[in-house]
């Protein structure tokens, strides 16, 4: 393919061809980005009938972005979603640790998660330059899957960067573990989750522990349960553990984020 046909592609891919062409049929964004490093190109720009410049980047970043404009998810949002029942009366509750999480998150954004829309509460912020949208399900716990369904098709956001910060039976109280993708392990909303997602399970989670209970107490109650004075510190701790570990996502990579790295 010829390189007029290569910035074609490349700009059309990444949404930024506005159909109209110039003499050397390039496209605006195209046009005025060879403006910069290309002299014939310059005297065809005259005539061209591109008078005002939709972007422009150097020509040191020209094959940089013939390269990745094929990654599909390049621009593509976050969605950070926490789970938990909506309502007063299960405010600080075991089950509500996901809730409790996207709360303190959006206050260190400085947004607030009071828009419903798409069965969720939900707000837009940028994190380390990264655009993310903060997602707390009023679905109920057993049916968040349809709220993050509707959000991913809605925000075209894909299954890898969809992060779910949720409870986990099966940690000792205010252990934090981030994981890149798994099955649900038996958590009924992260199981709604899967199934709506097509069956996907290569979406990353954040579990905070919350303990088994003892005795007989059923888990059904004691996940509605809320938290003694002594837990309550150490799911605070595990709250702003949670906050640092998505900044570090969206900072260094969940790859590295996966291996300890923190922002």
């Amino acid at each position: 393919m010829s390189v007029t046909g290569q910035l074609s592609q490349a700009f059309s891919s990444i949404g930024l061809v506005r159909n109209v062409v110039c003499p050397a049929r390039l496209p605006r964004f195209a046009c005025d980005t060879l403006r910069l490093c290309c002299p014939r190109h310059s005297r065809l720009h005259r005539r061209c009938g591109h008078r005002r410049p939709v972007a422009a980047i150097g020509a040191g970043t020209l094959s940089k972005t013939l390269q990745t404009s094929s990654d599909a998810v390049h621009g593509a949002p976050w969605l950070i979603v926490g789970l938990g029942n909506i309502g007063a009366r299960y405010d600080g509750t075991r089950h509500n640790v996901g809730f409790l999480v996207l709360d303190t998150l959006a206050r260190k954004l400085g947004v607030s998660l009071n828009k419903a829309q798409d069965k969720a509460f939900q707000a837009r912020g940028t994190i380390a330059g990264q655009q993310v949208i903060l997602a707390k399900p009023i679905t109920f716990m057993n049916l968040s899957g349809e709220a993050v369904g509707k959000l991913t098709r809605y925000y075209k956001v894909p299954p890898q960067q969809v992060l779910v910060v949720h409870d986990d039976l099966d940690l000792p109280t205010g252990k934090v573990r981030l994981r890149a993708k798994g099955g649900h392990g038996g958590h009924n909303g992260m199981r709604s989750i899967v199934q709506h997602l097509k069956g996907s399970q290569d979406f990353p989670r954040l579990k905070i522990g919350i303990g088994r209970p003892s005795g007989q107490l059923p888990v059904s109650s004691f996940v509605l349960q809320a938290f003694d004075k002594k837990d309550a510190v150490e799911i605070d701790i595990a709250v702003q553990e949670c906050c640092d570990i998505i900044q570090a996502i969206m900072t260094v990579g969940l790859e590295k984020a996966l291996s300890g790295v923190r922002a």
